[in-house]
Parts: C-alpha cells; structure tokens; sequence
C-alpha cells in the first residue's frame, strides 16, 4: 500500500497509475477524503443502455406503471 499526496501524485501520474495496477494507492488531499486508486473490470459495471433501462425502470414504478407478480412459479398468468 502506498500512500502519497496530490502533488506528488501530479508530478508522477504515469508511476502510480501503473502501480496501481499491483497495489492500492492512496492519495492524501488537504483537509478532504482520500482517494484510493484502483484497478477494476469494466465487465462488471452496466453499460449505458443498461443504466439508461434501470433509470427507465425506476420512472416507471415511480408513476405506478408496472405488473405485480402474485405467483411467482405461474409468471405469464401473472402479466396478462
């Protein structure tokens, strides 16, 4: 685990990004939360045309415009 400040951070983005790669990397700010620097799977992340059927979901409960499932084991009796 490193620890290191914005400055030093700024003066070194390439080192750190590539460290970080192999081991976290914190990076102190004056008085603000650290940030952590860390690799991820972009895989596991939805696509936007997911979030944008999530948020469309969501709208939709919120107006009160979607089926309940009563049976769970006879779903097509439930959404006709």
């Amino acid at each position: 685990m490193n620890v290191i400040t914005a400055t030093e951070f700024r003066s070194n983005q390439r080192k750190y990004l590539e460290l970080a790669e192999k081991e976290p990397v914190f990076i102190t700010r004056s008085g603000r939360t650290p940030i952590a620097l860390t690799p991820v799977d972009l895989s596991t992340y939805p696509t936007e045309r997911e979030m944008e059927a999530i948020k469309q979901g969501l709208e939709d409960y919120e107006k009160g415009e979607y089926t309940l499932i009563e049976d769970t084991k006879n779903l097509w009796e439930s959404i006709q």
